[in-house]
């Protein structure tokens, strides 16, 4: 894994299509140069995961709907789940930053950890981002630090290292945002509920030529119900969810089983033809399936 340059790969829509770390670690780290140039300009883009930014050096301009905050060097800024966002150098800087899913730090979904923190926070509509002050937040920052160091040393169980300081910056900014967190209500709400009733059918069938109407009957509503509770709840369809974790689970038969050939894994992820599934891996990691394979070769 280690530290990742930074580039963007987006849809049509700004939403970023490469997935961040894997399905069994979904978290990434970057390190990206930026210079006050419309060709090194981070453009308008969201993503599901938080994002953590340090700003090593320099100066950059974040901008967040209706929003641009300076950052100076030193600084840290926390952005929220599905926030979009733009930055650019002001006018060069280096930024580091990590990539993570809640899973990481909540574990499954009906945790207390998922539900009673995690998922209230990042559905707080006040929380776009936060802003750690160089001067101000050294704590808050040193953790920042600790797990970015982590991920690019990799020493054995690194993992738990990286888990445990991003959980204390999520405990920081639910503590933050208490305040404007309405009262738990007993549970994950009905759309929650259904969402998890599909995630879970996906998971157990990936593999297989699934169709919108099947996961929607797994969750016992209409197609046209199960979009919007998808759309409230993760703000992505049922069926982009289906192929972005296809994709992770694609990247990571690709290295763990080297015995297996492309057509191989493309097959076991639900894939018609090799040749589907290379184009569909590499509009996703911009690299095809086997020099992403040669790239992660252990």
């Amino acid at each position: 894994m280690a530290i990742q340059s930074c580039g963007l790969n987006l849809n049509k829509a700004r939403r970023e299509l490469q997935p961040h770390g894997s399905v069994p670690f979904p978290c990434a780290a970057y390190a990206t140069r930026c210079a006050d140039r419309p060709d090194q300009a981070i453009p308008w883009h969201d993503h599901e995961e938080l994002e953590i930014a340090y700003l090593k050096e320099g100066r950059m301009c974040l901008q967040l709907p209706g929003k641009t905050y300076l950052l100076e060097q030193g600084d840290c800024a926390v952005i929220n789940a599905n926030t979009l966002h733009a930055a650019t150098a002001a006018p060069q800087c280096l930024l580091h930053s990590i990539v993570f899913h809640i899973r990481l730090v909540a574990g499954d979904s009906e945790s207390v950890f998922s539900t009673q923190y995690l998922q209230p926070l990042i559905t707080q509509t006040s929380f776009q981002a936060y802003l750690f002050r160089g001067g101000k937040r050294q704590a808050e920052i040193a953790c920042f630090k600790a797990a970015f160091d982590a991920i690019a040393h990799e020493a054995p169980g690194f993992e738990f290292t990286v888990r445990e300081n991003l959980s204390k910056l999520c405990w920081f900014l639910y503590v933050q945002f208490a305040h404007e967190i309405p009262e738990a209500q007993g549970g994950e709400n009905q759309d929650q509920l259904r969402v998890r009733k599909v995630l879970d059918y996906i998971h157990a069938n990936f593999s297989q030529a699934l169709t919108l109407s099947q996961l929607a009957k797994a969750a016992d509503i209409g197609e046209r119900e199960c979009l919007r509770c998808f759309q409230r709840t993760i703000q992505l369809s049922p069926m982009q969810y289906l192929l972005k974790y296809r994709m992770m689970q694609g990247a990571q038969l690709l290295t763990q089983c080297p015995e297996k050939t492309v057509a191989q894994v493309g097959a076991a992820c639900g894939f018609d033809s090799p040749s589907h599934f290379s184009q569909t891996f590499k509009r996703f990691y911009r690299c095809t399936p086997r020099q992403y394979r040669s790239a992660n070769d252990a």
